[in-house]
């Protein structure tokens, strides 16, 4: 039998990125753990899911011999909040941690193919894209 102690259960945050979207309605969040593990979701506001109503519409009004109708499919683990400000961020992804349910609203970024899936069995990214995103597009919001 193993013996773990509560710190090496505890998953923490060390740095959370924040990119935000043209439309500035969503934004692309990165949370590193301390122990190096990354996870990646999609913060938006109420009118970021309106806009994507919208959006369908416009293109189900396309499809010949279909009605139109406005959905949202949404693909990537989204987490709506009331703004996109950094402290209603990081508020949230303490309350989701304390909650232990994080990694069920979190897609968990690994380098290795064979690694578990997040909790909730959602899809992973590689660590390949991720690193990209870190270094070379994501700039932190509400940071000077």
């Amino acid at each position: 039998m193993t013996t773990h102690t509560i710190e090496d259960m505890v998953i923490v945050p060390d740095t959370i990125l924040c990119e935000m979207n043209d439309e500035g309605d969503a934004c692309d969040v990165i949370v590193r753990m301390e122990d190096g593990t990354l996870f990646t979701a999609l913060f938006a506001t109420v009118s970021h899911v309106l806009r994507q109503l919208d959006l369908t519409w416009l293109v189900t009004e396309s499809i010949p011999e279909t009605r139109p109708v406005r959905y949202a499919v949404l693909d990537t683990p989204h987490i709506i909040v009331d703004a996109l400000e950094r402290v209603i961020i990081e508020n949230t992804i303490d309350n989701l941690v304390a909650q232990e349910v994080f990694e069920s609203h979190f897609t968990r970024v690994t380098e290795d193919d064979n690694a578990r899936r997040t909790s909730n069995d959602g899809k992973r990214a590689t660590q390949e894209i991720a690193a990209t995103v870190i270094e070379e597009v994501l700039v932190v919001i509400g940071e000077e």
